[in-house]
């Protein structure tokens, strides 16, 4: 809950840089699983919801903007 709280309080120009930096961390922990390196996919898992939740607060407020 502490993660979407500190979401939440993040303005948009900053939500996308994070929304990038989560994208490219979910390649990296992607490429380290298929190349024979560490496979964590609870990390993966964890990502991904924290993806999610940044464009759902993205979504909310550009239709609340509109």
């Amino acid at each position: 809950m502490k993660n979407s709280k500190r979401l939440n309080e993040m303005s948009s120009p900053d939500l996308e840089k994070e929304l990038v930096e989560l994208k490219s961390e979910l390649f990296k922990i992607r490429f380290n699983g298929v190349t024979g390196g560490s496979n964590n996919q609870i990390k993966a898992r964890e990502v991904k919801k924290n993806i999610a939740r940044v464009k759902t607060i993205l979504r909310d407020r550009e239709i609340k903007g509109a």
